[in-house]
């Protein structure tokens, strides 16, 4: 059983990795980790999670009122996303809200990662779905991705980033690596064109060895064909993706021309 300053520390760690891999930029995100029945510790608002100290970082309850804190540290307006998770779904006991650049795109496009194109992806996401819009600090966001809690694990954010949630921190931090990855290969393999991907039946031999693998947390299964995931149904996407890549494209040039 780790301590809290521990837990902290690791907090601050992972902080750190998702500021390097450029998940985050300035001051977004946020990470929380549940130490009890009413206690969660959380980062603090605007501290760059890639420059977090254990001090810094906050000791809330579950209604999201402040129990410890050292200085003027403040929890992000964005709490209450992380207590609608806690809330639903016991099991959770950590979450991490990030900004990837490419789950995020396809986020920002409106196109949910839905296409099976390596087991790895469907084994620990299966597909990650797209909640709907919500507006920051209100209650539209948590009420947005509350839709979802009961299946995934991991979720895009329209126009906002992605959300990944597990049994501990390093599983929560781990399937948004995994999210963005995933972004990143549909991307990439849509501009040499067109990914080739699982079929049907190939798709549930990976759900099955994920059942008897006994892995911890929800996952989509049968249900990703509701989204899409089947191979015959993921086709329709293909509009969607090239819609992303031109819009894509065209905002790197323009970066380009003026730098």
């Amino acid at each position: 059983m780790y301590s809290e300053y521990e837990v902290k520390k690791q907090i601050c760690e992972i902080g750190k990795r998702i500021y390097m891999n450029g998940f985050v930029a300035a001051n977004d995100g946020n990470i929380t980790v549940r130490i009890g029945e009413n206690e969660i510790i959380t980062t603090p608002t605007g501290v760059s999670k890639g420059f977090m100290t254990p001090d810094m970082l906050l000791n809330i309850n579950l209604n999201g009122e402040v129990l410890k804190s050292s200085g003027d540290y403040k929890p992000s307006t964005e709490i209450k996303m992380h207590l609608r998770v806690y809330r639903e779904r016991p099991d959770v006991k950590s979450v991490i809200h990030a900004h990837p650049p490419f789950g995020t795109g396809f986020a920002i496009v409106g196109i949910p990662l839905t296409k099976p194109i390596m087991p790895e992806a469907v084994i620990s996401l299966g597909c990650v779905p797209i909640a709907e819009y919500g507006t920051p600090s209100t209650e539209e966001l948590p009420d947005a991705v509350s839709k979802y809690l009961q299946n995934y694990d991991a979720l895009l954010l329209e126009n906002h980033g992605a959300l990944t949630y597990g049994p501990d921190l390093i599983s929560a931090y781990y399937k948004m690596e995994s999210l963005e990855f995933y972004a990143k290969l549909t991307f990439i393999s849509t501009l040499l064109g067109g990914p080739k991907e699982l079929s049907d039946s190939q798709v549930e031999k990976l759900y099955e060895i994920r059942r008897k693998f006994g892995l911890k947390g929800r996952h989509p299964g049968d249900l990703c064909s509701t989204l899409g995931c089947s191979t015959n149904s993921a086709k329709s996407n293909d509009d969607d993706i090239s819609e992303l890549v031109n819009v894509i494209t065209k905002k790197v040039l323009e970066q380009l021309k003026y730098n």
